[in-house]
C-alpha cells in the first residue's frame, strides 16, 4: 500500500475517534517507512493506551477514562499531523523551499525574539521623529526594508509550521492582541495562521483565531481572525476535538457575532460568483464605458471631419454619451454596493509584477512605506493624484498595490489633456469612487478579495488548499453554514437568509446541503417553503399564498388536475386581482376537457386585457382544443409575429395548422420550433402528443410521416 494511503487510514481512524485502529495503522506505516523519533512517540501513546485497555478489561471503573481516551487521541493526532505535514512539504516544491529556507537561515524564531522584533519595530518608527530631517527618509527606508524582509520570513515560518502546543497558541494570542505590536504585522500573521490551518487542522491555531477575534481591539485584526475561524473550522475533526464545537457555541451566543457570520457567508458567496460577474461586466458594461470615455476625452487633433459633422448634425450626442458613461459607472457602483467584486479582472494582469513573487505581499495590508513599491512612488508630482485615487476607491489591499505598480503605465496611455484634467480636478480623480464607511463588513470584504486574488492568481496556489476551488463542489470550502459544527447554534436563525442567497446565485446544490443541515427546531414554515414541501407548509398556514400556489403547481405536474383546480380556484378567490391564478384555473379546466367553463374565464379576461399575451396564449390553445381553428389561427399569427416568440406558441401553432390540413405550413412552423430546442427531437415519443392528436382525427401513421418530414 502506498505511503499516502496508509497515512489516510490513520487519519480516517482518528476522525472517527478510534484510537486503537489509528495506532495499528500508524504502526503499519512505521514498519514500511521507519522514523525512529516518531516511533518513540507512538510507542509512548500505545503504552498508555494499552494500560487503559488492560484496566478496562479487568473490570476496573475509571471515571476519567473518557477524558484519558480523548487525550490519547489528541496526542496521536499531533504525531500524525506532523508526519502528514512533513510529507506535504516534501510533495510541494514551493512549500518545501519556504520551510527549508526560513529554518536553515540565521534567524532566531523563538517566541520571545519574535515578539521583541515586532515591538522594536513600533518603537523605532516612533523614534524616527527624533532623526534629523536630512537623514530621516534614509533611516525610515532602511527600517521598513529590514522589517518587511523579516515579516515576509515570519509569514513563511508560520505558514509552514507544524502543530502548535497550547502554550505557543496562547503566546501568539497575546502578540496578536497587544497594542505594542503594529496592526499591519498582526493582520499578516493572522493570514499566515489561516493558510496553515486550512492545510492541516490545528486546534491550537483554531483556538488562537477564536480568542483573537474575541479579544482584539483592532477591527481589521478581528475580521481577519473571524475569516480564519470559518475557513479553518472542520467537521472532520469534530469528534477528535469537541472543543471546536464549544468555542463555536461560545461565539454564536453573541448576536453581533451571528450577524457578522451571516454577512461573512454572503460575502463568501459573492467571491464564488466573481467569474460570472466578470463576464457580465465585460459583456454589458465595459464596451459602452470604453467607447463613451474615448469619445469624451478625444483630443482636438484626433477629431475627424466626420466627427465634426456629427457634432453639427447631432449636437445632442455629446450629452447622450455623457449620460451613457454616467449610467455605466452607476451600474458598476450599484454592483459594487451589492457586493460584486468589480475590480478583480481589471487588476489581474498586474499580479505578474515581481512584487507578487513574495507570498506575503498578496495578503499584507496596504501601506505606502512598503519598500517594494518605493520605486513606483518616485514621481512626486503625480503622487497626490495617486493617493487621491487610492483614498477614494474601495480597492482591496492587493489591488492598491497593483494600482501603485501600474499607475505610471496607465498615465502614459492616457491623452495628455486628460491627464492634466484629472490631475487638476479632484472630482475627476474621485469619479466612480464609492468608499463606504470603514465598517467591520467593509474590512472583511477587502480581506476576502485579497484571499480570492491569492487563490486565483498566485503561481503556486495549486500546492495549497483552496477554499474557492469549485471543481467538485459548487460552494468549494466556503459554505460554512452547512457545517455540523454550527447546527443547533443561534446561527440557525439566519440559515433561511443564506439559502435564499444561494438560490439567487443558482447554487442549488449548496442550498440543498444547507437545507439538510437545518435542526428540527428551525424547520418552520419558511423551511418547508424553501424545500418545496408545500403540504407541511399548508399544515402550518392553510392560507399561505406561496404554499397554495406551489402545492397547486405540484398537483398539476403530477396530473392531478382536479385537485390543482381546487387550489387555483381558492387562490383566485383570495386574490381576484391576479390574472395569473385565473389563467391557471382555465388551464386546469382545459386539461379536464371542460372547455366551455374555461372559455367563460378566458373571454372575460380577453375582454378586460386584449393585449395580454398570456391570456391570448391560453385562449388560442383552448380554441384549438375545441376545434375552433380559424379563431385560434388568428391569435397564433399575432403571438408568433412578435419580436420575441415563445417556443410553446410555435408548437401549438403547428398543431393548429396541422388540424386545418395545412401540412406544409405546419412543417415550417415545427421546424422553426425544432431549431430552438437543444435537447428535444421529433423522434422523442413525447415530442408530439399522439393521444391528443388521435382524438382529433390524426392517425399514428400521419404522426410518423410528420416526424419523417421534420428529420429531412
Amino acid at each position: 500500500m502506498a505511503q499516502n494511503d496508509i497515512l489516510k487510514l490513520v487519519g480516517d481512524a482518528l476522525k472517527s475517534g478510534n484510537c486503537g485502529r489509528a495506532l495499528n495503522c500508524m504502526e503499519n506505516y512505521l514498519v514500511a517507512w521507519p522514523e525512529p523519533h516518531t516511533a518513540e512517540k507512538v510507542a509512548e501513546v500505545k503504552e498508555d493506551y494499552n494500560r487503559m485497555v488492560d484496566y478496562w478489561q479487568q473490570g476496573g471503573q475509571d471515571p476519567q477514562r473518557e477524558i484519558l481516551y480523548q487525550q490519547l487521541l489528541i496526542r496521536l493526532y499531533v504525531i500524525y499531523a506532523n508526519v502528514a505535514h512533513y510529507h506535504r512539504m516534501k510533495a510541494s516544491p514551493y512549500q518545501n523551499s519556504l520551510y527549508t529556507r526560513v529554518r536553515q537561515g540565521q534567524r532566531d524564531w523563538s517566541l520571545t525574539t519574535i515578539r521583541q522584533q515586532m515591538e522594536s519595530f513600533v518603537s523605532n518608527v516612533t523614534m524616527l521623529q527624533l532623526e534629523p530631517e536630512n537623514k530621516r527618509k534614509a533611516t525610515s527606508d532602511a527600517l521598513y526594508r529590514e522589517h518587511q524582509q523579516w515579516m515576509n520570513q515570519l509569514f513563511e515560518y508560520v505558514l509552514t509550521s507544524r502543530q502548535w502546543s497550547d502554550a505557543v497558541g496562547a503566546q501568539f494570542v497575546q502578540m496578536m492582541i497587544s497594542p505594542t505590536i503594529d496592526a499591519i504585522d498582526q493582520q499578516l500573521i493572522i493570514a499566515a495562521v489561516t493558510l496553515s490551518l486550512m492545510n492541516q487542522f490545528d486546534m491550537a491555531k483554531f483556538r488562537m483565531l477564536v480568542e483573537v477575534y474575541q479579544q482584539s481591539q483592532e477591527d481589521a485584526v478581528r475580521q481577519r481572525a473571524l475569516v480564519g475561524v470559518v475557513l479553518g473550522a472542520s467537521d472532520q475533526y469534530a469528534k477528535l476535538y469537541p472543543e471546536q464545537r464549544t468555542l463555536i457555541e461560545e461565539l454564536t451566543k453573541e448576536e453581533q457575532t451571528c450577524q457578522e457570520l451571516t454577512e461573512l457567508q454572503i460575502q463568501l458567496i459573492y467571491c464564488l460568483t466573481a467569474e460570472q460577474d466578470r463576464q457580465t461586466i465585460e459583456r454589458d458594461i465595459m464596451p459602452d464605458l470604453i467607447k463613451n470615455s474615448f469619445k469624451i476625452t478625444q483630443q482636438d487633433s484626433d477629431i475627424t471631419e466626420e466627427d465634426r459633422l456629427e457634432e453639427v448634425l447631432h449636437p445632442e450626442l455629446s450629452e447622450q454619451r455623457m449620460e451613457q458613461l454616467e449610467s455605466s459607472v452607476k451600474r458598476m457602483v450599484d454592483m459594487q454596493q451589492e457586493g460584486v467584486d468589480v475590480f478583480f479582472h481589471g487588476f489581474s494582469h498586474v499580479k505578474r509584477y515581481p512584487f507578487f513573487y513574495d507570498i506575503s505581499n498578496w495578503l499584507v495590508p496596504f501601506y505606502l512605506q512598503h519598500p517594494d513599491i518605493s520605486q513606483y512612488l518616485a514621481k512626486e508630482d503625480m503622487r497626490p493624484l495617486l493617493e487621491r485615487i487610492l483614498d477614494t476607491h474601495p480597492f482591496c489591499n492587493s489591488d492598491k498595490y497593483s494600482m501603485v505598480l501600474a499607475f505610471q503605465d496607465m498615465i502614459g496611455l492616457m491623452p495628455k489633456n486628460m491627464v492634466q484634467i484629472v490631475k487638476d480636478s479632484p472630482a475627476m480623480a474621485e469619479a466612480g469612487g464609492m468608499v463606504p464607511e470603514v465598517s467591520a463588513a467593509y474590512l472583511r470584504r477587502l480581506y476576502l478579495m485579497d484571499l480570492y486574488r491569492f487563490f486565483r492568481l498566485f503561481s503556486h496556489r495549486s500546492e495549497l488548499y483552496n477554499p474557492f476551488d469549485t471543481a467538485t463542489n459548487e460552494a468549494g470550502g466556503c459554505c460554512f453554514f452547512s457545517l455540523q459544527l454550527f447546527v443547533g447554534t443561534p446561527l440557525e436563525r439566519y440559515k433561511v437568509q443564506i439559502v435564499r442567497q444561494l438560490k439567487k446565485h443558482q447554487m442549488n446544490g449548496a442550498a440543498n446541503m444547507l437545507l439538510e443541515s437545518f435542526s428540527e427546531e428551525y424547520r418552520d414554515l419558511q423551511y418547508y417553503l424553501l424545500t418545496q414541501n408545500y403540504g407541511k407548509a399548508l399544515a402550518l398556514d392553510p392560507d399561505n399564498e406561496r404554499a397554495l400556489f406551489g402545492f397547486a403547481r405540484q398537483q398539476y405536474t403530477y396530473g392531478f388536475y382536479r385537485k390543482a383546480l381546487q387550489n387555483f380556484e381558492q387562490l383566485s378567490a383570495m386574490h381576484p386581482e391576479k390574472t395569473n391564478y385565473q389563467l391557471h384555473v382555465a388551464v386546469c379546466l382545459v386539461q379536464l376537457e371542460e372547455y366551455e367553463e374555461a372559455m367563460k374565464q378566458l373571454y372575460r379576461l380577453n375582454y378586460e386585457q386584449p393585449d395580454n399575451d398570456s391570456v391570448n396564449r391560453v385562449l388560442a390553445w383552448t380554441l384549438t382544443c375545441q376545434g375552433r381553428l380559424e379563431q385560434a389561427h388568428k391569435l397564433y399569427e399575432q403571438l408568433t409575429g412578435r419580436e420575441q416568440v415563445v417556443d410553446e406558441d410555435l408548437k401549438n401553432y403547428g398543431y393548429c395548422l396541422w388540424l386545418q390540413g395545412d401540412i406544409s405550413q405546419a412543417k415550417t412552423v415545427f421546424l422553426d420550433y425544432c431549431k430552438r430546442q437543444e435537447d428535444d427531437s421529433p423522434l422523442n415519443p413525447k415530442f408530439f402528443d399522439e393521444a391528443w392528436l388521435l382524438k382529433r382525427g390524426i392517425s399514428p401513421y400521419e404522426v410518423k410521416m410528420m416526424q419523417a418530414l421534420l428529420l429531412v
